[in-house]
């Protein structure tokens, strides 16, 4: 893409479920005009999106498990963009990646699909095709398909953000829905503080000390001091139920 890039960002509201909301988006892009005018856009529609410059960076980045979709530009520093699908796949990590590149000759795509990329977007895009593919993508990879989500005791709704516990029903801020998602997917499972940071922030926002320890607060003084156990020393978890 060449020149200042534009992103308009009218007429490209988000999916009406507000699907992807829950989980961010990663950004691999190495030009600073790009990247800076692209997360701005997606974060304009309401999406989280984080932003790396480099294939080892991007390589790592994917490698936390907290993104929903990665949009992978192919001519990276260090790692190039096919380099990193490759070895990503290799490794078994199906996390949805969109490549979104310059290159548009018929071979670059073909070998893009056969690596592993889940759809190849050439540069320049406008956002309102950005967010079709995404949306189609997801759909796919069934992120899309299901409205609930629980662990037998707290049900979760995906579409509404409306949460219910003990017949207890109340609609959540996005950061406070996102900490109840991230446990409530792993019932029994001890997320540390780091884990739960990694999931609801970007990685260029300043994290504070007590972030963690304020949402759940909320979240008990809402529903129970129960909801969320706290595991001494180790960090917090939701208790599995049986079905």
């Amino acid at each position: 893409m060449q020149g200042s890039p534009d992103f308009s960002t009218q007429g490209a509201a988000l999916m009406p479920d507000n699907g992807i909301i829950d989980m961010p988006l990663l950004l691999i892009e190495d030009d600073p005009m790009i990247g800076q005018s692209l997360t701005r856009a997606l974060q304009d529609v309401g999406m989280c999106c984080d932003w790396v410059r480099d294939g080892l960076a991007g390589e790592r980045a994917i490698a936390l498990g907290k993104y929903a979709i990665v949009l992978l530009d192919l001519g990276l520093p260090k790692k190039s963009g096919f380099d990193l699908l490759k070895a990503t796949r290799a490794r078994g990590d199906r996390t949805p990646l969109l490549i979104i590149t310059a290159r548009d000759e018929i071979d670059d795509r073909v070998t893009g699909l056969e690596l592993g990329a889940d759809d190849y977007l050439v540069k320049p895009f406008g956002l309102k095709e950005l967010l079709a593919r995404i949306r189609a993508i997801l759909r796919r990879n069934g992120d899309l398909a299901a409205t609930t989500v629980g662990n037998g005791e707290i049900t979760l709704n995906l579409a509404t953000h409306e949460t219910t516990y003990r017949d207890k029903t109340l609609l959540l801020p996005a950061r406070e829905f996102a900490l109840l998602h991230a446990l409530v997917v792993r019932p029994g499972t001890i997320l540390s503080r780091a884990q739960i940071e990694e999931r609801l922030y970007p990685l260029s926002e300043e994290v504070g000390s007590n972030a963690v320890d304020v949402l759940i607060h909320y979240l008990r003084k809402k529903f129970d001091s129960e909801i969320i156990r706290n595991v001494r020393g180790i960090g917090w978890m939701v208790v599995k139920h049986p079905s």
